[in-house]
């Protein structure tokens, strides 16, 4: 039995000692890591090119395109709600179809006007989206034509 004790406190003598020089070796390097030049020009450069960055991402959270687009979004809303409140169907399924093609999150906005607009303006949406697809897609073909091959 004392052999069994003395090996496993020698084991455990020897992984402490290998923990240590790890250790020991861990902190030799960071030292060593953090005196070099070489590695410090590099951070350097690296932080001075993150910072442009970091600015452009500054730029880009304020986008007055963005901007533009929700500005769009409210008033065509306000349209379709103003004609449907005047009972002017068509023209408010017109100005609510275009509001939800440029809605960022197009499902949010169908189930809320599935739960606030009438069954029947309702159902005159769902058939107007399909239609208003198919004219943004002709536009998009036409214009790329336009681009490709000018007069």
């Amino acid at each position: 039995m004392p052999s069994v004790r003395l090996g496993f406190g020698l084991l455990a003598a020897l992984a402490a000692g290998g923990a240590v020089a790890l250790l020991g070796y861990c902190v030799y390097l960071d030292r060593r890591r953090r005196r070099d030049l070489v590695i410090q020009r590099c951070q350097r450069d690296q932080r001075r090119a993150g910072q442009p960055k970091a600015q452009a991402e500054a730029r880009q959270l304020w986008d007055p395109a963005k901007e533009k687009l929700q500005e769009f979004f409210l008033q065509e809303v306000q349209m379709g709600k103003l004609c449907l409140a005047r009972g002017e169907h068509g023209m408010g399924v017109e100005h609510l179809t275009n509001a939800l093609l440029v809605c960022g999150q197009p499902k949010e906005l169908l189930t809320f006007y599935k739960h606030t607009l009438p069954p029947e303006v309702f159902q005159m949406l769902l058939y107007k989206i399909p239609l208003i697809c198919q004219q943004l897609e002709a536009d998009m073909y036409e214009q790329k034509y336009l681009k490709d091959y000018p007069d």
